[in-house]
């Protein structure tokens, strides 16, 4: 997937750990770890937004794109 999640890095700077993150945004620690390792297809908006309050930093931080194996983009992904 071309979008990496950088949130075990953002939690080593903060000197958090995921437990302490799941139980202050509200959300499971497997969850956290499912971010953490890339392996969810999408994160709710609000969630984000709570982990990014929680860390002190932005959503960029988090989240990179990184151009690799795309499918070619559906109707609702094409520019224009």
């Amino acid at each position: 997937m071309p979008i990496v999640v950088h949130l075990d890095v953002m939690l080593a700077r903060r000197k958090m750990r995921s437990r302490e993150l799941a139980e202050r945004v509200g959300i499971t620690e497997a969850n956290i770890s499912l971010l953490k390792s890339g392996k969810v297809r999408g994160v709710r908006f609000d969630t984000l937004a709570r982990i990014c309050a929680v860390l002190a930093c932005q959503p960029g931080d988090l989240l990179e794109w990184q151009p690799g194996d795309e499918t070619d983009p559906g109707p609702d992904d094409a520019a224009g």
